[in-house]
Protein backbone atom coordinates (compact mmCIF):
# COMPACT_ATOMS: atom_id res chain seq x y z
CA UNK A 1 0.00 0.00 0.00
CA UNK A 2 2.72 2.55 0.45
CA UNK A 3 4.57 1.86 -2.46
CA UNK A 4 1.50 3.02 -4.30
CA UNK A 5 0.53 5.61 -2.60
CA UNK A 6 4.31 7.05 -3.17
CA UNK A 7 3.92 6.08 -6.76
CA UNK A 8 0.84 7.92 -7.16
CA UNK A 9 2.66 11.14 -5.43
CA UNK A 10 5.23 11.19 -7.83
CA UNK A 11 5.25 13.24 -10.47
CA UNK A 12 6.15 11.21 -13.73
CA UNK A 13 7.01 13.19 -17.54
CA UNK A 14 6.61 11.58 -20.60
CA UNK A 15 8.25 14.32 -23.20
CA UNK A 16 8.16 12.39 -27.01
CA UNK A 17 7.51 13.45 -29.94
CA UNK A 18 4.62 10.63 -31.09
CA UNK A 19 1.42 11.38 -29.57
CA UNK A 20 0.51 7.89 -29.93
CA UNK A 21 3.44 6.65 -27.70
CA UNK A 22 2.58 9.39 -24.89
CA UNK A 23 -0.78 7.94 -24.96
CA UNK A 24 0.39 4.56 -24.76
CA UNK A 25 2.75 5.20 -21.84
CA UNK A 26 0.95 7.28 -19.97
CA UNK A 27 -1.90 4.52 -20.14
CA UNK A 28 0.73 1.88 -18.78
CA UNK A 29 2.17 3.85 -15.99
CA UNK A 30 -1.58 4.93 -14.90
CA UNK A 31 -2.70 1.13 -14.90
CA UNK A 32 0.40 0.72 -12.83
CA UNK A 33 -0.56 3.06 -10.19
CA UNK A 34 1.49 6.32 -11.35
CA UNK A 35 -1.37 8.50 -11.71
CA UNK A 36 0.34 11.62 -11.95
CA UNK A 37 1.91 12.01 -15.27
CA UNK A 38 2.27 14.82 -17.44
CA UNK A 39 3.34 15.41 -20.90
CA UNK A 40 5.24 17.61 -23.28
CA UNK A 41 5.93 17.29 -26.87
CA UNK A 42 9.76 17.55 -28.02
CA UNK A 43 9.03 19.42 -31.31
CA UNK A 44 7.30 22.20 -29.27
CA UNK A 45 9.75 22.67 -26.39
CA UNK A 46 12.46 22.97 -29.54
CA UNK A 47 10.08 25.49 -31.60
CA UNK A 48 9.89 27.80 -27.26
CA UNK A 49 5.77 26.87 -27.91
CA UNK A 50 6.47 25.03 -24.58
CA UNK A 51 8.63 26.61 -22.34
CA UNK A 52 10.87 23.47 -20.82
CA UNK A 53 12.07 25.16 -17.87
CA UNK A 54 8.62 26.48 -16.64
CA UNK A 55 6.96 22.94 -16.97
CA UNK A 56 9.94 21.77 -15.04
CA UNK A 57 8.98 23.99 -12.35
CA UNK A 58 5.24 24.37 -12.81
CA UNK A 59 5.46 20.22 -12.23
CA UNK A 60 8.34 19.14 -10.72
CA UNK A 61 8.66 15.95 -12.25
CA UNK A 62 11.19 13.38 -10.80
CA UNK A 63 11.54 10.92 -13.59
CA UNK A 64 11.52 11.91 -17.18
CA UNK A 65 10.85 9.45 -20.02
CA UNK A 66 12.89 10.82 -22.80
CA UNK A 67 12.71 9.88 -25.77
CA UNK A 68 15.26 10.04 -28.81
CA UNK A 69 13.88 9.22 -32.36
CA UNK A 70 15.76 10.34 -35.76
CA UNK A 71 17.63 12.35 -36.60
CA UNK A 72 19.40 10.61 -33.26
CA UNK A 73 22.66 12.51 -32.85
CA UNK A 74 20.86 15.84 -33.19
CA UNK A 75 17.95 14.60 -30.43
CA UNK A 76 20.22 13.26 -28.43
CA UNK A 77 22.33 16.51 -28.42
CA UNK A 78 19.43 18.30 -27.63
CA UNK A 79 18.49 16.15 -24.79
CA UNK A 80 22.17 17.02 -23.05
CA UNK A 81 21.39 20.70 -23.60
CA UNK A 82 18.51 20.12 -21.40
CA UNK A 83 20.43 17.96 -19.10
CA UNK A 84 22.41 21.40 -18.34
CA UNK A 85 19.57 23.51 -16.70
CA UNK A 86 20.10 23.89 -13.61
CA UNK A 87 15.95 22.97 -12.96
CA UNK A 88 17.16 19.70 -14.30
CA UNK A 89 19.95 18.65 -11.69
CA UNK A 90 18.56 15.40 -9.02
CA UNK A 91 15.64 14.47 -11.38
CA UNK A 92 16.04 11.04 -13.12
CA UNK A 93 15.88 10.86 -17.32
CA UNK A 94 14.99 7.11 -19.24
CA UNK A 95 15.54 7.37 -22.54
CA UNK A 96 13.69 5.29 -24.72
CA UNK A 97 14.15 5.18 -28.82
CA UNK A 98 12.21 3.11 -31.54
CA UNK A 99 16.23 1.48 -32.63
CA UNK A 100 18.61 1.16 -29.94
CA UNK A 101 21.44 0.22 -32.03
CA UNK A 102 21.15 2.95 -34.32
CA UNK A 103 21.09 5.18 -31.59
CA UNK A 104 24.10 3.37 -29.72
CA UNK A 105 25.90 3.39 -33.17
CA UNK A 106 25.83 7.23 -33.56
CA UNK A 107 26.12 8.28 -29.92
CA UNK A 108 27.51 5.71 -27.74
CA UNK A 109 26.26 3.32 -25.18
CA UNK A 110 23.10 5.40 -23.56
CA UNK A 111 21.28 2.57 -21.76
CA UNK A 112 17.65 3.83 -23.85
CA UNK A 113 14.96 1.20 -23.68
CA UNK A 114 13.95 0.51 -26.54
CA UNK A 115 10.53 0.96 -27.55
CA UNK A 116 8.65 -0.53 -30.61
CA UNK A 117 4.93 -1.02 -28.98
CA UNK A 118 5.21 -4.45 -27.55
CA UNK A 119 3.88 -5.37 -23.79
CA UNK A 120 7.62 -5.72 -21.94
CA UNK A 121 8.61 -2.98 -23.50
CA UNK A 122 5.95 -1.00 -21.58
CA UNK A 123 6.98 -3.74 -18.32
CA UNK A 124 10.44 -2.33 -19.00
CA UNK A 125 9.61 1.43 -18.62
CA UNK A 126 7.41 0.39 -15.56
CA UNK A 127 10.62 -1.38 -13.66
CA UNK A 128 12.88 1.83 -14.66
CA UNK A 129 10.55 4.47 -13.44
CA UNK A 130 10.10 2.33 -10.21
CA UNK A 131 13.89 1.59 -10.06
CA UNK A 132 14.42 5.53 -10.51
CA UNK A 133 11.81 6.46 -7.82
CA UNK A 134 13.50 4.29 -5.25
Amino acid sequence: MAEAQMERSEVIAIVNSSDDTVEMVRECLYHSGFTNVVTAHIQEIRDGETDFLAFVERHQPRVFIYDISIPYDRNWRFLQLLMTAFAMRGRRVIVTTTNKRALDELVGPTGAIEVIGKPYDLDQIVKAVRTALE
